[in-house]
């Protein structure tokens, strides 16, 4: 997702130092850092539900921990207790000193999983903590809370996101907070626990924050987003987005384009 947003943000700072409202409003300087740093909150913490996801549904596969991988294999994986019918279960993704993930990214720590039912299970509820948890060098904080709201139409499975009082601080030390309340639904992927890579899922919802500058950003999904994850990337949706006083920013992934103040940029990868 940062990927696609940097263009949009080039084209965010034109407007806005061409737009008296903008000036008054805002420092378009700002808003461009602190939808920069959304950018990687939001990746960061994307991640977090789609490994600890996998995660779980790999450790509830077996009745035996995930034990002795190495770095290139992945994160140790352990669940306790070990047995096919007690609840609740914790499951325990340990990334040691480093894992250099498929996906290119290094994760270090422990994230730990209490769940209340099999993932698949509707009406389950997960809850993922964080132990001097790091994504390449952002420590991530908070709390990550998913339950199975059962299938939609399509017999795709569904999640409800809540994400409270989460935080990345990054190699500088600065702090950027992060809420969010979705809904995901798992639309391709589902079927290959082992393997998130095939992974494919839309959101739907809200997310908001605070920048490591003081600025607020909020956004809303107006039309659900697509996401896949190798290569990592939205392929449709509309995003309507309030960052500061500024609150006409719409970025239409369907169409590639972005909206600031009433006027349109074309953008591309």
């Amino acid at each position: 997702m940062r990927k696609l947003i940097v263009p949009i943000l080039a084209m965010l700072f034109m407007a806005c130092e061409e737009t008296e409202k903008a000036k008054e409003s805002v420092d378009s300087a700002s808003a461009i850092e602190a939808l920069t740093e959304y950018a990687t909150v939001n990746k960061v913490f994307q991640d977090v539900g789609n490994n600890s996801g996998d995660a779980v549904l790999s450790a509830e596969s077996s009745t035996e921990s995930k034990v002795g991988k190495s770095e290139t294999d992945g994160p140790t994986i352990t669940v306790e207790p070990l047995d096919l019918t007690t609840f609740p279960k914790t499951t325990t993704i340990d990334y040691g000193d480093g894992v250099l993930c498929k996906d290119g990214v290094t994760r270090k720590g422990i994230i730990t999983v209490e769940s209340t039912g099999w993932y698949r299970q509707e009406g389950s509820v997960h809850t993922s903590t964080f132990s001097n948890y790091y994504h390449e060098d952002f420590k991530v904080e908070g709390t990550h809370v998913v339950k199975n709201l059962g299938t939609d139409d399509d017999e795709n499975q569904q999640y409800s996101v809540v994400i409270d009082n989460g935080k990345i601080t990054t190699p500088a030390g600065a702090s950027i907070n992060y809420t969010e309340n979705s809904t995901r639904t798992w639309v391709a992927g589902a079927d290959t626990p082992f393997n998130i890579w095939d992974d494919e899922y839309t959101l739907d919802g809200s997310q908001s924050g605070v920048s490591s500058k003081g600025v607020e950003y909020t956004l809303t999904v107006e039309e659900e987003l697509h996401f896949v994850l190798l290569p990592r990337g939205i392929e449709s949706g509309i995003l309507d987005v309030s960052v500061g006083n500024i609150d006409d920013i719409k970025i239409n992934y369907t169409t590639s384009t972005i909206t600031v103040l009433g006027i349109e940029f074309d953008f591309g990868e």
